[in-house]
């Protein structure tokens, strides 16, 4: 080996290998996209039919994307026939929420009112779907889904009051009509499988535990250990608990065919989260436009991306945000963590004046 040569590094790629790489890459995405193909055909092969209580803004914004992928049935207090009618959907007034459970393809139930009326909505609701089970079968009542923003309260209340035979999916699409007014890709969709044919999903650890909810015991005897130590029930795989799986995916798939970043997380986990990131959002929102700040001549950067803030949050309504207080317990807990944090910012402040921070308190009192 000549004085000067360089030894290639063990492990170097050889010549060839990047183009090799492309290749396999290529192939790669060409199977994707197969696959993609593929499950458009099997999602619009029985093409769902979804109601939506609570036609008004979100009601609509969700609804006219699901159109594409399906039928539609929207119900509300207010008017909406030529609204559902100009996106090609079906409209019944709440008035007759009866007729609207009562629809003979109806497969899901999308629940779209406000956080503070969704206990109410859902005490509505029983009535007409134990009427669809008793003439209909219990294999007829739909998938019950939520998309509220605060999700511990929503999962108790629909368990607490749905029949044992609905289906449960709590969501949350954490985008709206203004958010996401160019199209839900990057959109991020947070879910949680909650119930399928009387079968509790637990969401308290990463494994798929399963926990029957018949009434000849609280858990099912037959419950059984697999060799990844998940547990499972012998039923799981019947019909009823199959159809239930398939339909739940045909609905989630319509937001990941929409180009959502689908993440599964259990109800109580995304209530901690949202409390740290989109209460403290909301309530930083609403306090500086409670001062009433506007745009200057010479806004930075930073101020533009504050109003911003401000006109995004005072969009939505109160009756969002009050949600997102009251029913979310971690909320309390920010809002004394961001007092606590605004005193201690304040009184560094004043130190360098050799002041205390009482001398604030006297003057605002």
């Amino acid at each position: 080996m000549a004085p000067n040569a360089v030894q290639q590094p063990t492990g170097t790629p050889t010549a060839g290998e990047l183009e090799r790489l492309k290749i396999e890459e290529a192939r790669l995405s060409s199977m994707l996209a197969s696959i993609r193909q593929q499950k458009l055909s099997v999602l619009r092969s029985r093409a769902l039919t979804v109601g939506v209580i609570g036609f008004g803004r979100f009601g609509q914004f969700i609804g006219e994307k699901f159109t594409k992928y399906g039928n539609v049935i929207g119900t509300s207090r207010s008017d909406y026939t030529k609204i559902a009618n100009d996106m090609g959907a079906k409209y019944i007034p709440l008035s007759d929420l009866e007729s609207f459970v009562m629809e003979d393809e109806l497969d899901v139930i999308v629940v779209a009112v406000s956080i503070v009326s969704f206990e109410d909505t859902i005490k509505d609701l029983v009535p007409h779907l134990e009427k669809r089970i008793r003439e209909k079968g219990a294999g007829s009542c739909p998938l019950i889904v939520d998309v509220a923003s605060v999700k511990e309260h929503v999962r108790n209340v629909m368990l607490k009051y749905l029949p044992e035979e609905c289906d449960i999916l709590c969501t949350h699409p954490m985008f709206g009509p203004d958010s996401a007014k160019h199209g839900w890709h990057g959109q991020t969709f947070v879910y949680e499988r909650t119930r399928i044919d009387k079968v509790l999903l637990d969401p308290s650890t990463h494994q798929s535990i399963h926990r029957y909810l018949g009434e000849d015991s609280d858990e099912s005897e037959s419950d059984f250990l697999d060799v990844a130590g998940v547990s499972h029930g012998v039923h799981e795989n019947s019909e009823a608990h199959v159809a239930g799986m398939d339909r739940m995916e045909r609905f989630l798939s319509i937001w990941e065919e929409e180009g959502c970043n689908m993440i599964s997380m259990s109800c109580k986990e995304h209530d901690e989260f949202t409390a740290n990131s989109q209460f403290i959002t909301h309530l930083m929102g609403r306090i500086l436009g409670a001062q009433g700040l506007k745009a200057t001549p010479i806004d930075t950067k930073g101020f533009q991306s504050v109003l911003k803030l401000v006109q995004t949050t005072n969009a939505d309504s109160f009756d969002l945000f009050y949600g997102l207080y009251k029913f979310n317990r971690n909320s309390m807990e920010i809002i004394k963590n961001l007092k606590k944090a605004m005193d201690d910012v304040v009184g560094k402040l004043l130190e360098k004046e050799g002041k205390n921070i009482s001398i604030l308190e006297e003057s605002c009192s």
